[in-house]
C-alpha cells in the first residue's frame, strides 16, 4: 500500500502546475517545485470586483490573525474569513493564493481556491467556499482535482458551505471587537478572567468587573480570543449567556 500511495503522489505531483506571485513576480511552476512556498503570504492572483446589480459583494476584511486586509468575493466568503480569523489553530491566511492548472483528459483546466491557510502545526490547508446548491459538475470536478493536488503535497483540502446562522451571527458580533485595542485594558481583562473563573451570566459578570461601558468591549474581545468562552453555537449571545474562563488557563 505504501508503494502504491507513493506512485499515486508522484503521478499527482506531475499532473499539476501552480501559478502565483512570488516577491511581486508572477511565476508558474510544477506542484512538486512549489509545495514549500509560503502561500499564506502571497498576493491574490485575481482581483476582487464589484458588479453593479450582481449577486455577490466583494470586499476586504481586516484580519486580526495576519494584521492585514484579506479580500473576499462574496458574503459567504466573508463569513468564512471571520471564522478562520477567530480560529486559534490558524496562523496565516491568503485569499485567491494561486491558480491550479491541470488537464482533465479532454481539455486544460484551472481553478483558484478561495483561501490558503497555514495552521499552527505548520500544515497547509486549502479552503473552497461554495453553498451546496451552487456546485455544478464543473465545480465538483475542480474541487476533486484540488483535493488530489493537496493530498499529493500533504495539505488539507476543505470545502465549506453556509455556516450555521446562530454561530455566524455571534461571530460577526464578536468580530467587531477583534482588534487588539479592544482588549487594551490589561487590568480590566485580568478582572474579567478572575470574575469568570466560576461560570456566570455575561452582564452580571461585567458589572462585577466594573463599569459595563468600559468592561464589555474587553469582555467581547476576550470571547473572540477564546480567553473567555460562551455557547456561541446554539443561542445568540445575551445578557444571561453563561461565560467562563477557558479551560487550561
Amino acid at each position: 500500500m505504501g508503494e502504491l500511495a507513493d506512485r499515486y503522489a508522484d503521478s499527482a505531483l506531475g499532473s499539476f502546475d501552480l501559478d502565483f506571485y512570488e516577491g511581486g513576480t508572477r511565476v508558474r511552476r510544477p506542484l512538486r517545485a512549489s509545495r514549500n512556498s509560503r502561500f499564506e503570504r502571497v498576493d491574490p492572483v485575481r482581483s476582487f470586483r464589484w458588479a453593479k446589480g450582481g449577486e455577490s459583494f466583494a470586499g476586504w476584511h481586516w484580519s486580526a490573525t495576519t494584521d492585514d486586509h484579506i479580500g473576499y468575493e462574496s458574503w459567504l466568503e466573508r463569513d468564512r474569513l471571520i471564522l478562520l480569523d477567530a480560529d486559534p489553530s490558524v496562523r496565516g491566511i491568503a485569499s485567491q493564493p494561486f491558480w491550479l492548472h491541470w488537464n482533465d483528459g479532454s481539455r486544460k483546466r484551472r481553478h483558484a481556491p478561495d483561501y490558503f491557510v497555514r495552521l499552527a502545526d505548520g500544515r497547509g490547508q486549502v479552503v473552497d467556499v461554495r453553498a451546496g446548491d451552487r456546485i455544478d459538475e464543473a465545480t465538483a470536478g475542480a474541487f476533486e482535482a484540488t483535493e488530489r493536488a493537496c493530498r499529493a503535497v500533504g495539505w488539507q483540502f476543505v470545502h465549506v458551505g453556509v455556516p450555521d446562522p446562530v454561530l455566524m451571527a455571534n461571530m460577526r458580533w464578536l468580530s467587531r471587537y477583534r482588534r487588539r485595542r479592544c482588549g487594551g485594558r490589561r487590568d480590566v481583562a485580568d478582572r474579567l478572567v478572575c470574575v469568570f473563573d466560576e461560570p456566570a451570566p455575561l452582564l452580571a459578570g461585567a458589572v462585577e468587573a466594573g463599569d459595563p461601558l468600559l468592561v464589555l468591549p474587553v469582555l467581547f474581545h476576550l470571547l473572540w480570543c477564546r480567553v473567555l468562552e460562551a455557547d456561541v453555537a446554539s443561542r445568540l449571545l445575551a445578557s444571561d449567556s453563561v461565560v467562563h474562563t477557558a479551560k487550561g488557563r
